[in-house]
């Protein structure tokens, strides 16, 4: 299993590159069953009560992501993994929270329909993160599997199942970049296998919660 999450990951990286949606990246390394990102595995900043232009602004700065998308939002994909089982998993989208490459090269954005949504002014940078972390489980308070929108300490939205590379970045193309899935539909086609064994609890499947459809 740790082998074909780090494939994922080499190949998602290698597709949004051949794509042109990916301007600068980290390919994935492994150690000791952890994957993370290749010169830096430090995560400590994203969880510090600062702003979130200076979280934005460090971790670009310490090219702390694996991929960084064409209208600069910052994609990290990491996994830990006890004798081959998975332990936690940290996905998340951090959205540039300006526009300054659209600033500095309008011209390229204003003739694609691909940045369409980019160049919206109303388009608010809303950061979002899927976790897998059972140590701390509490049903309902802190599923083992979750999702966090816009760094909200205490958002945590029940999630089916840990989710994988393919099934995580099939959701933020679709969510965040439609017109260019749709351009590029061979080019980014990611199958969702395999799959985690399921983690939701069933006190959590009764309220409002993430399904992955199986």
């Amino acid at each position: 299993m740790i082998a074909q999450i780090y494939n994922q990951i080499q190949n998602i990286t290698a597709k949004l590159i051949l794509t042109g949606l990916s301007v600068q990246q980290n390919f994935p390394s492994i150690n000791n069953e952890f994957i993370y990102i290749s010169g830096n595995n430090e995560l400590s900043v994203a969880l510090k009560n600062i702003s979130y232009e200076e979280i934005y602004s460090v971790l670009d700065r310490e090219n702390n992501y694996n991929v960084k998308m064409i209208d600069g939002a910052l994609i990290q994909l990491m996994y830990s993994f006890k004798d081959a089982i998975i332990s936690k998993h940290r996905l998340a989208f951090f959205p540039s929270p300006s526009l300054e490459e659209f600033q500095n090269n309008s011209e390229i954005y204003e003739n694609d329909e691909i940045y369409a949504d980019i160049i919206d002014r109303n388009i608010v940078s809303t950061p979002i993160r899927f976790d897998y972390d059972p140590s701390n489980y509490l049903s309902v308070e802190h599923p083992r599997s979750h999702l966090t929108i816009g760094q909200y300490k205490n958002c945590r939205i029940p999630v089916y199942a840990p989710i994988t590379p393919n099934i995580f970045i099939n959701f933020i193309l679709k969510n965040f970049y439609n017109t260019a899935t749709i351009k590029f539909s061979d080019d980014l086609e990611f199958k969702g296998e395999p799959l985690f064994p399921v983690s939701i609890d069933n006190y959590e499947r009764k309220i409002l919660h993430i399904s992955l459809g199986v």
